[in-house]
């Protein structure tokens, strides 16, 4: 058993650092504050081609795993860039997964390559304002019409439908009181964001204000027959290959926001002189900061498992799910950890901790609650009963 970096790993480390020293506390501070998105840094990691880091190389792609994917959206979130740096490109990463695994040949190459360069973005459309996590209650419907599906609903918590060309879509095809399980009759498609038939409503929120979340009402969207993905009524399996996959994502990003707010907070308590002494020397101070570093590293080593399992093909929906978990949770103490240490400082947003204090609930809440999570454990792996 090898906990150290593969020298791949180690590679993508370097690069990234480099690629993310171009854009400082202060690019993300006022892209915050702006509520602009960030075109630049997005087409910078497409430059480099860290877009398509999960996908073929015969479409592109960098033919490595999510391994390598969670160490990079660790090392951005890490930099400062926190969930505004994370969110405008992982729905790159984890999103197309299903195109990878259940995609055509034909599909994959007319899909992907485009995402890779950076010319086209994609949303992620599966939840919707009525059922939440209960995915196999969606109402968006999908009705086939000869060489073609005419869909009809609405989705909510779409981030970056402001920006996106395409989006991938989970209607159902088949209603659900006619399928024999109710994980059967939900299609998947991957297809242009026709803004003719799509309304992008933005929804103004707490944090992350450079990454737009939206809800989208559709009204006779048209998805061409080649844009579905997968058999049709077996796109929740096929989804599963995305949702998983974000799960690791959003906990490494989790763990690199947490660690970025104690490095900060770390380095504030050294320069900190009160009642003649640097604040750092006070075990008030130490303990805490020191406690939310284990806890970040013993959810990274989580994450890492899930997505080792996932590369490998095994099972892994107990570890993505306890990585989301523990990260969100680590995360989250560690930026409020880092508030309490700067302060009355902390709460100024010039020493950048409340940004990253307003960003770690996002993988708190998102994309799975940690209930829902505690849930899944319970049932899936203590096999206790259902509780809902």
């Amino acid at each position: 058993m090898d906990f150290s970096p593969t020298d791949t790993q180690a590679s993508l480390l370097d690069a990234i650092g480099r690629l993310c020293a171009r854009f400082d506390d202060a690019y993300w501070l006022a892209h915050d504050r702006d509520h602009r998105f960030p075109h630049d840094f997005h087409q910078a990691m497409a430059a480099e081609g860290w877009l398509g880091i999960c996908m073929p190389e015969e479409v592109g792609g960098a033919g490595l795993g999510v391994a390598e994917a969670a160490v990079m959206m660790q090392a951005v979130a890490q930099s400062g860039a926190g969930m505004s740096g994370a969110s405008a490109i992982h729905m790159n990463i984890f999103g197309p997964m299903p195109v990878v695994v259940f995609g055509t040949r034909d599909q994959q190459r007319r899909m992907l390559p485009p995402l890779i360069s950076g010319a086209e973005r994609a949303c992620f459309a599966v939840t919707e304002p009525n059922t939440g996590l209960d995915t196999t209650k969606l109402r968006t419907f999908a009705e086939r019409r000869g060489d073609r599906y005419v869909v009809n609903g609405q989705k909510v918590w779409i981030s970056t439908a402001q920006v996106a060309d395409r989006v991938l879509l989970l209607a159902r095809t088949t209603p659900i009181e006619q399928v024999r399980k109710k994980t059967e009759g939900l299609s998947l498609f991957y297809t242009a964001l026709d803004r003719r038939r799509v309304e992008v409503r933005e929804i103004p929120k707490m944090g992350r204000h450079a990454v737009d979340s939206n809800q989208l009402f559709i009204d006779g969207l048209e998805v061409p027959l080649e844009d579905r993905i997968g058999e049709e009524g077996r796109g929740f399996d096929c989804i599963l290959h995305g949702m998983n996959p974000e799960r690791v994502l959003v906990a490494a990003e989790a763990v690199g926001i947490g660690h970025a707010a104690i490095a900060r907070a770390a380095s504030y308590a050294k320069e900190r002189i009160v009642f003649g002494r640097e604040i750092g020397r006070n075990q008030g101070i130490q303990h805490p900061l020191a406690a939310c570093w284990m806890r970040l590293e013993a959810a990274r080593l989580m994450t890492m498992q899930a997505a080792w399992r996932y590369d490998r093909g095994m099972d892994c929906g107990a570890e993505a799910n306890a990585a989301k978990w523990l990260a969100g949770e680590a995360g989250f103490e560690a930026a409020q950890t880092a508030v309490m240490t700067l302060g009355g400082y902390g709460y100024a947003q010039e020493y950048h901790v409340e940004r990253l204090l307003r960003e770690s609930l996002i993988p708190r809440i998102a994309p799975v609650s940690p209930h829902l999570i505690l849930n899944h454990i319970a049932e899936r792996v203590l096999g206790l009963p259902r509780s809902y």
